[in-house]
């Protein structure tokens, strides 16, 4: 029996050297894959148990001290028992149980969890525990991955700008610049990830949540096509909208995690769609080649001189370069004309009501709520919230029963045909843009521009866009060029955002989380 102090940092540089024979000088901070970690399992440089346990180590010093994060609102407490659980049968067996063995994930509180409660960022949910795993925690557990913590989030997922929750006191700060936001809902998330609390990360997306707070925090984020990734058991906004997807620091790690939730799901009746559009894996699409004579779309409308920071303007023209050196065809640019027109005739029609009672009466009899009027009542929830839930318990229409539900249908398909019309007119391959048009705002700025450009495209037609990392504007301020393809196009956008990343290397971690000392590691007996 041996007992461990190992440094995270000086861990990753033995186990990549090994693997990689490259050298290390103390200012390298390189950062863990599935891969990496993986071999190091399989060469017996790690243990699940050993991971697991500097990633706590690094959640406790820089979630709630140190820069505080406040990205984590629970720590799993069996999180070491399970990587023990992993540890033995990979000692008896000799085999990883799966494509995440071991691998430590962050979840964003609004995912059902069977063994922790699923607060969704409210207090009033603070006690609540699911009788059973959403789907994609089930696939995820199933494939090895080790939930370590449950993340912050705009609470409700009612917020793309911030990431605050009645849950947690206090809003979660981005780790690039403290001060500034991590956008929503699933910042808490984003900034767990990007700091080294988790390997990869588990977000939703109604209508920016997934992709923003990856932009923000120079990481990889997938929003996939609606009917992809089943929603059962996922806390909902609007079921028209929402997904889950991976957050991630490389698109490797993204589409690994992508190969497990994807699929059909009886409970999710959407997921039907998905049926003999899924390959065998989507890993055989990671060719770092992707780019060459790709077609690429410029899409102007969401990055003009008028409505962007100068910076974030001229970081996506040097995006466009990277794209074009990298053999890429660039078509400058793509336009739908009635798009600005389309996205104001959208009637506001909350199905909150509707959405959430259903979720609610998921959870069984032991739910502490059973209406979202009950929630409301308790007056458990953040105090920015409460118009836009007694508005939501106020329209005791059915979504579908209003007006304007017919006309909003209609728009989406006209924005589906034209989106459609004009690429293939084009004959492009993907359309991009940046995913916000200004850096993140400074926590609790409402007033200057948020410039996301998340909510036009993606959301209302269902089709998939990927958010990867496109450099720093003012030096430390995260930038994300975002990829949208036609519907089930996940193929063509994992090998686009791929060849991109493989040859910008935008990604870097954030200086206020650094690799702690052996000291401030705790000890892993064997």
């Amino acid at each position: 029996m041996k007992k461990y102090i190992i440094s995270l940092s000086l861990l990753y540089i033995v186990m990549i050297a090994s693997v990689c024979g490259q050298s290390f000088n103390a200012k390298t901070i390189p950062e863990a894959t599935v891969t990496s970690l993986h071999t190091a399992m399989q060469a017996g440089k790690l243990t699940a148990v050993q991971l697991v346990q500097l990633y706590l180590d690094r959640i406790e010093a820089y979630d709630k001290q140190g820069p505080y994060l406040n990205a984590i609102i629970m720590v799993n407490p069996k999180a070491l028992s399970e990587a023990r659980r992993l540890d033995s049968l990979y000692k008896v067996t000799g085999k990883l149980v799966g494509p995440l063995h071991g691998i430590p994930v962050i979840v964003k509180d609004n995912y059902d969890t069977y063994d922790m409660p699923t607060t969704n960022g409210t207090l009033a949910m603070k006690k609540s525990i699911p009788p059973d795993d959403a789907f994609v925690v089930r696939k995820i557990r199933e494939a090895g991955a080790i939930i370590i913590a449950k993340s912050n989030l705009a609470e409700f997922a009612y917020s793309g700008q911030f990431s605050v929750s009645s849950i947690l006191p206090g809003y979660s700060r981005n780790p690039y610049d403290t001060k500034r936001t991590t956008a929503g809902s699933s910042g808490g998330t984003a900034a767990a990830v990007t700091a080294n609390f988790g390997v990869i990360g588990l977000g939703t997306d109604t209508g920016s949540s997934i992709r923003g707070p990856a932009s923000h925090q120079s990481l990889v984020g997938f929003r996939p096509t609606l009917g992809l990734v089943s929603r059962d058991g996922i806390a909902p906004l609007a079921m028209t909208n929402d997904t889950g997807g991976p957050i991630c620091r490389t698109v490797e790690d993204a589409v690994r995690v992508l190969d497990v939730i994807a699929g059909y799901d009886k409970a999710d009746t959407v997921t039907k769609r998905s049926e003999g559009k899924i390959p065998q894996t989507y890993r055989q699409f990671l060719d770092k080649d992707g780019l060459k004579g790709a077609r690429i779309g410029v899409f102007r409308q969401m990055v003009m001189p008028k409505n962007s920071d100068p910076q974030v303007y001229a970081l996506f023209n040097k995006a466009l370069d990277e794209l074009r050196a990298a053999g890429a065809i660039v078509i400058d640019s793509v336009r739908v004309p009635q798009l600005d027109t389309i996205n104001k005739s959208f009637d506001t029609i909350p199905q909150l009501r509707r959405d959430f009672n259903l979720y609610l009466a998921s959870l069984g009899p032991n739910a502490p709520h059973k209406t979202l009027e009950s929630i409301v009542k308790s007056r458990q929830f953040h105090p920015y919230l409460e118009k836009g839930l007694l508005d939501a318990i106020a329209d005791t229409l059915a979504p579908e029963a209003h007006k304007g539900w017919g006309k909003n249908l209609a728009l989406r398909e006209r924005l589906r045909q034209l989106l459609l019309r004009a690429m293939d007119s084009t004959q492009v391959d993907a359309l991009v843009y940046p995913s916000f048009s200004y850096p993140p705002r400074l926590i609790g700025d409402l007033n200057t521009p948020s410039g996301t450009n998340n909510n036009a495209l993606s959301p209302p037609t269902g089709f998939p866009a990927f958010s990867v990392p496109m450099g720093f504007t003012y030096g430390v301020l995260p930038a994300g060029l975002q990829f949208f393809g036609r519907p089930f196009s996940e193929p063509t956008l994992i090998k686009l955002a791929y060849a991109y990343e493989q040859a910008t290397h935008h990604r870097r971690p954030p200086e206020s989380t650094p690799p702690l000392s052996k000291k401030k590691h705790k000890a892993v007996v064997q």
